[in-house]
């Protein structure tokens, strides 16, 4: 039986979403960051998906199906990650499909406001970083400008441009906390709140969310991630044992150059946390020389 001491990494992004390296080039960073079990978790897509198990048993890595949704609660936007499904299930991708293709009309629209606030052809320069234009982002437009040299880094760009009350931002409705559950439960797979610091949402609305996502059967939560701090860890493994969700671990890494740490480069998970991978041992897709 897998550990808390395992080193899985199972949030990661690849040029089939908002990522800049192939799922080859990540397993192969994978393998030398020392990760067991690996998930690639494209934000609503699944066409990644094939090629990622195929590398990372290449890599002698254990795989696991990965898919970051997004979601709508009380006007903000949540990630839930789903781990372990079965990728050919209709409802699953029917609904990815209906995400994929809402994000054309709000690009548009986002380099429209960019061009109102004096940024010019700002769409079709995001374009340019996109490898499936059906999931054009706020990171492609983040690129642009870094690279356009309106902004000096990411993290700028999202100080001055693509936020609410800035320019650039556009709201958009994605697919309520419920529904992804309840898509990624349907294919046999297990939900994840993704990086639940970042939401910002303060106590009581942290709470309600977290209890409509156990409720519509929610069983994880990113406890370590590239995105939270070692207090921020601490604090979500306490709700982990509130909520009775299993605990999960991924670095959400995009970039060499963008991202906060590299695959495997997290620490372990805090002691006394149920591990999600405990949940997903029976569709763990083990590498030819872990099978049994």
């Amino acid at each position: 039986m897998p550990t808390s001491y395992l080193n899985a990494d199972l949030h990661c992004h690849s040029t089939f979403s908002d990522g800049t390296l192939a799922p080859a080039e990540l397993a192969a960073r994978a393998r030398l960051g020392g990760v067991d079990l690996w998930s690639l978790t494209d934000h609503d897509e699944l066409a990644g998906q094939t090629a990622a198990c195929q590398a990372a048993h290449a890599q002698g890595l254990d795989y696991l199906t990965g898919v970051e949704i997004s979601a709508s609660y009380a006007g903000h936007t949540i990630h839930i990650v789903g781990l372990g499904f079965d990728c050919a299930d209709g409802p699953l991708q029917q609904g990815l499909h209906a995400l994929r293709h809402s994000r054309g009309p709000r690009a548009q629209e986002m380099g429209h406001q960019l061009a109102l606030a004096g940024i010019p052809d700002a769409y079709a320069g995001a374009l340019r970083y996109v490898g499936n234009p059906d999931l054009i982002s706020r990171t492609h437009f983040a690129r642009f400008l870094v690279d356009a040299g309106v902004c000096a880094d990411v993290t700028e760009v999202f100080q001055r441009f693509l936020t609410e009350g800035k320019p650039g931002f556009v709201p958009q409705r994605w697919a309520g906390v419920a529904e992804a559950v309840q898509w990624i439960t349907a294919a046999r797979g297990v939900a994840v709140m993704a990086h639940p610091a970042r939401y910002a949402l303060g106590g009581t609305l942290e709470h309600a969310l977290l209890d409509e996502f156990k409720t519509s059967g929610g069983q994880g939560i990113e406890v370590t991630c590239g995105g939270h701090s070692a207090a921020e860890a601490l604090r979500y493994a306490e709700y982990a044992r509130e909520w009775g969700l299993h605990a999960s671990r991924g670095s959400d890494f995009h970039s060499p150059a963008e991202s906060r740490i590299a695959l495997g480069a997290l620490p372990a998970l805090p002691r006394r946390l149920a591990p999600v991978w405990e949940l997903l041992a029976d569709r763990i897709q083990p590498a030819p020389h872990r099978a049994h």
